[in-house]
């Protein structure tokens, strides 16, 4: 353990210097949050004023060159054999010297704050009344003022993690009752529409796939948590309903959204390529091409559908964790570690064609970090992962305490802003390194605040992901209930 981390001249910099990215200029202006502009809405939306300047950017940006900092301690060791063989997680934050005590009043002050806070200024989560299922709940995207699938997706797992039932079952409800496709004959059937308004109708009614993906995982773990109930709190029916459609399902042609535009919807996932669609329209691939999203690649989760999901599908799930792991490596810069927001599934960075900025680091892009070292925390079956880790924050470090939040795959900046979001998915990274310098990233993690004002959705929701994993507090519950992270917040 390191009781006594020595102040670097990097984290003072960016202590002093980096307020929370809660102002609004990074994560969440218009069509830049993850999924912002879904392939299949009838007229795609078009680049914001970020993305515009991130394209003009000069290309002669260059990292900062601050004098080599110190280390905050010795290399990090990540164990050989991950943490669903051993039951132990690492505690990064205590291995850093802080309080027990200290790392779960953080935890429990970013659900709070961003679960039950102020509603101007503070919460993302909003009650909704009741319907015959119970209380009713959403995630909302404060500023596009909109209810995305990948949000309440990640606030059903963060609620697992933390022993939230009440929150874990309103959100639950919400997505079955306003997101959820039951009629057999619409191209959605199976899924949840990615994007909606508060007021519970559909803004585009094809699915994210990465939410699909978070729903069901989160639906096993509350199985194994608190057990199966009724109707849809049936979680472990539930869960393999989802995981048999994002498969299996057959291809369904009809009529989405307002416009009533004809399309067939596909299978979440590439038969061919063993991978996660960024999208199932049809009707898009005959303008981009079928491919995938690099952040929606979850390998850690598909270990775990390989183990406990249906039978039939299990040698497919571990098939994809492999290839999904492989792709990781093809799909990142060999020098920056950097990877694309859209990627072909051989890996090569893919423009959209209403956004050609998506063959960048971006948004969407953050996350894909937190899914390798989170598999290498739980599986510890590809030291490659290790690699890039280290790659990826070498890669920041050089940049100094500043850092921009979107670039160019070989590493110039897009933007002058920074972003939350990013520090805690570089935080996550850590997980995953080796090199001393990882320390930095999760003590910028540490002295960060839960995000306030429009711009809290996406910032907030990754942020407090990165400090579950960071204490030791996002596990895999297992069907045998092991003890999991103790609750962020008291039962109201």
């Amino acid at each position: 353990m390191i009781t006594s981390p020595v102040a670097s001249s990097w984290f003072a910099l960016a202590v002093i210097a980096c307020a929370p990215s809660n102002q609004g200029s990074q994560v969440g202006s218009p069509n830049q949050a993850s999924a912002a502009s879904q392939a299949g809405s009838a007229a795609p939306s078009g680049t914001s004023s970020q993305d515009g300047a991130a394209q003009t950017a000069p290309a002669t940006a260059q990292p900062s060159s601050a004098a080599e900092p110190a280390p905050l301690g010795p290399p990090l060791r990540p164990a050989a054999k991950g943490a669903y063989v051993t039951g132990e997680y690492r505690n990064l934050f205590a291995e850093l010297g802080h309080k027990p005590a200290e790392i779960d009043a953080k935890v429990a002050k970013a659900y709070a704050q961003l679960f039950h806070g102020d509603p101007k200024e503070q919460a993302v989560l909003f009650a909704a009344g009741k319907n015959a299922n119970g209380p009713k709940a959403y995630i909302m995207d404060i500023g596009n003022n909109d209810v995305r699938s990948e949000g309440m997706s990640y606030g059903m797992m963060i609620a697992v993690q933390v022993d939230r039932k009440d929150d874990f079952d309103a959100l639950w409800n919400w997505a079955k009752s306003h997101m959820y496709h039951a009629e057999p004959r619409h191209p959605g059937f199976g899924y949840f529409s990615w994007q909606m308004r508060p007021d519970g109708t559909a803004m585009d009614e094809n699915p994210a796939p990465d939410a699909e993906e978070y729903f069901a995982t989160a639906l096993l773990f509350a199985s194994h948590r608190w057990g199966n109930g009724k109707g849809i709190y049936d979680y472990r029916k539930e869960a393999f309903n989802l995981l048999d459609v994002m498969k299996n399902r057959k291809s369904i042609t009809g009529t989405v959204n307002a416009d009533k535009r004809k399309t067939t919807l596909v299978s979440l996932f590439s038969p061919e390529h063993k991978m996660v669609r960024f999208t199932p329209d049809s009707d898009n691939f005959s303008k981009n091409g079928d491919h995938t999203d690099p952040s929606y690649h979850l390998p850690a989760f598909y270990e775990l559908w390989a183990a406990w999901g249906p039978e039939a599908d299990r040698a497919f799930w571990a098939e994809a964790a492999k290839v999904s792991r492989d792709f990781f490596v093809k799909t990142t810069h060999p020098k920056t570690g950097l990877s694309p927001d859209y990627a072909n599934f051989d890996g090569t960075p893919k423009a959209a064609s209403w956004d050609a900025g998506t063959v960048n680091f971006r948004y969407d892009a953050f996350r894909t970090a937190m899914n390798w070292s989170v598999d290498a925390a739980w599986w510890a079956k590809d030291p490659r992962e290790t690699e890039l880790s280290d790659r990826l924050l070498a890669f920041f470090e050089a940049q100094g305490p500043k850092y921009k939040a979107n670039f160019s795959l070989d590493g110039k900046p897009l933007v002058d802003h920074e972003s939350l979001g990013l520090v805690s998915m570089n935080g996550v990274a850590a997980l995953a390194a080796t090199h001393p310098r990882a320390w930095r990233f999760v003590e910028d993690v540490y002295q960060r605040e839960p995000p306030t004002g429009k711009w809290r959705y996406y910032d907030g929701m990754l942020y407090t992901m990165s400090l579950l994993h960071l204490s030791g507090k996002f596990r895999v519950i297992t069907p045998s209930a092991q003890p999991a992270a103790p609750a962020a917040a008291g039962k109201r």
